[in-house]
């Protein structure tokens, strides 16, 4: 076998992404791959999960992810939109409930390459869904 596939194997096995460790994985964050009400798996983004890797590093402390994948049934019942991202596991809430942290989350997301942000009272939803209007920050 290829030296890159077992290198990349290895990597995957060990959660790394290049050659960091991810803060986040299926063992440590549950709500982030996981549907709450039922346990589904949802297909994560690689690309959703390096963003967030990205600005855990820049804030230097852990993000607790209050929501991830969603399947149907419960995207319906927290309000969440049919289109959502969090039915197609391009979206993360990251909880946050001071103006604080909320300043430096928002300005690590935008430098890390985050375009669908929007700030709630409590949490901060994270998206890199291609689907959806681009270059936006929404509130209510």
């Amino acid at each position: 076998m290829p030296y890159l596939v077992l290198e990349l194997r290895q990597r995957k096995r060990n959660n790394l992404v290049g050659n960091k460790m991810s803060y986040f994985t299926e063992k440590t964050d549950r709500r982030l791959f996981f549907c709450p009400c039922c346990g589904e798996r949802g297909h994560m983004s690689a690309y959703l999960i390096h963003l967030l890797n990205k600005v855990r590093e820049g804030l230097g402390k852990p993000m607790t992810v209050n929501s991830g994948y969603r399947c149907k049934k419960h995207n319906k019942k927290v309000g969440g939109k049919d289109n959502s991202a969090h039915r197609r596991g391009t979206a993360a809430d990251i909880e946050c409930t001071n103006s604080h942290d909320r300043f430096i989350i928002i300005k690590l997301a935008y430098e890390a390459g985050f375009k669908r942000l929007k700030p709630y009272s409590t949490f901060i939803h994270l998206d890199v869904d291609m689907e959806l209007p681009q270059e936006v920050m929404w509130g209510d």
